[in-house]
C-alpha cells in the first residue's frame, strides 16, 4: 500500500485529470454525436454528406494521431494557447463523437418510419420530429451500446498520458522517475488497472439502472 499512501498527491492529481478528460470528452462526444447522428439521417443531402464525411474520416483515423494533431499540431497553427488537458479533452471528445453518432443513427433506425411520417404529416419540422418523437424512443434502445462507447472512452483516456496530461497512465513514469517515491512500476500498473476496473463497474451499474428505468415493454 506504500505505492498509494506514499504518493497520495500524485494519485489524487491523476484520478482527477482522468475523470476530467472522461467527463469533458463525454460531454463533447454526446452533444456533437447527437448533432452528427441527426445529420446522418437528415433528409437534406448536404447534411447527410457532411455527417458521413466527418464520421468516416475521424473514425478511421487512429486516436493517437488525433491526439497528436491537437496537442502538437494545434499550437503550430497560431491559435489561442490551450493547456494539454483541454486539448486532450477536445481530441478524445471529437473522436468519440463519431461512435456516438453511429449509435444514435442505429437507434433512430429502430423507430418505426410511420411515426416520423405521421409527425411530418401534422406539420412538424425535421428538428421537432427528431427531438419530440424519434430521439426519445431511440434513446431507450441505445443504452447498452452507448455505455460501451463511454467505457471505451474511459479506457482511451490513457492515451492522454503520452501527450503531457498527468492522468492515471502517467503514474508509472512519475513514480518510477522520482527516487523519493515508494513503489515499483509494476505495482503502479496493477493499482491503475484496479482503479479502471472500479470505474467500469460504476459505469456498468449506471447502465443497468438506465436500462431498468427506460425498459421497453414488448
Amino acid at each position: 500500500m506504500d505505492v498509494i499512501f506514499g504518493n497520495l498527491d500524485l494519485w489524487g492529481t491523476a484520478i482527477k485529470n482522468t475523470l476530467i478528460v472522461f467527463a469533458g470528452g463525454g460531454v463533447i462526444a454526446l452533444v456533437l454525436g447527437l448533432i452528427v447522428g441527426a445529420m446522418r439521417v437528415s433528409p437534406v443531402p448536404i447534411a447527410r454528406g457532411v455527417g458521413t464525411v466527418y464520421v468516416n474520416i475521424i473514425r478511421n483515423t487512429p486516436l493517437t494521431l488525433v491526439f497528436f494533431f491537437f496537442v502538437r499540431g494545434y499550437p503550430a497553427l497560431g491559435l489561442p494557447r490551450l493547456s494539454p488537458l483541454v486539448l486532450g479533452i477536445l481530441a478524445i471528445g471529437i473522436y468519440t463523437a463519431t461512435y456516438v453518432a453511429e449509435v444514435i443513427r442505429a437507434g433512430i433506425n429502430t423507430v418505426p418510419v410511420g411515426q416520423a411520417e405521421a409527425a411530418r404529416a401534422i406539420g412538424l419540422p425535421f428538428g421537432q420530429v427528431m427531438t419530440n418523437v424519434v430521439l426519445p424512443q431511440a434513446f431507450r434502445s441505445v443504452v447498452p451500446p452507448m455505455m460501451s462507447v463511454f467505457i471505451a472512452l474511459l479506457k482511451n483516456t490513457t492515451i492522454a498520458a503520452g501527450f503531457s496530461v498527468s492522468e492515471l497512465a502517467a503514474l508509472r513514469a512519475t513514480v518510477n522517475d522520482s527516487g523519493d517515491r515508494p513503489g515499483s512500476p509494476m505495482e503502479v500498473l496493477l493499482w491503475v488497472a484496479l482503479v479502471f476496473v472500479v470505474l467500469v463497474f460504476v459505469l456498468s451499474a449506471i447502465q443497468n439502472r438506465l436500462e431498468k428505468k427506460w425498459r421497453i415493454v414488448r
